[in-house]
């Protein structure tokens, strides 16, 4: 596997225990995977590990990551300020498939604090194996990136 064959995964303190979990779920089904931390519960900033893993999936380095923190907020408002970047909170199976269906979430941000471990798994499974559907969904995830945009409506 190559690098964007990668799964990273992050969280702060609070998403801490379930990414411990994920990680071995993602590794139980195959995936290499590369936890950017923390490496306890020990209270830490969300930000610094959203934007690290953020960085990665902006730059095409890797092309999917993971995200959990307390309510899947704060992860998904740091990752979103990358370009290419498009990190969905999911709460259920349902929603996660339709961050990658309709909107081709590279990012998976969990809220730890209301997901357990059996749901936790189920969001994951659901993300992992749903393509994007592209068509007119390509169209609309291509508005996102704002520059580009705003460049197209000037013209």
């Amino acid at each position: 596997m190559t690098n964007k064959d990668t799964i990273l995964i992050a969280s702060d303190h609070a998403g801490f225990e379930l990414k411990e979990k994920l990680e071995a779920e993602l590794e139980a089904l195959g995936y290499d995977v590369e936890d950017l931390g923390p490496s306890s519960d020990a209270s830490i900033d969300y930000a610094d590990y959203a934007h690290h893993l953020a960085e990665r999936v902006s730059s095409g380095e890797n092309a999917r990551g993971v995200l959990l923190c307390g309510t899947g907020l704060g992860m998904s408002y740091a990752a979103n300020r990358h370009p290419h970047v498009r990190a969905a909170v999911a709460w259920t199976p349902e929603i996660a498939a339709l961050a990658r269906e309709h909107n081709d979430a590279n990012v998976l941000v969990l809220p730890a604090r209301f997901v357990g471990e059996k749901e936790g798994r189920a969001i994951l499974k659901a993300w992992l194996d749903t393509p994007f559907a592209g068509g007119r969904h390509a169209r609309r995830v291509a508005k996102i990136e704002l520059d580009e945009h705003l460049t197209r409506e000037k013209q």
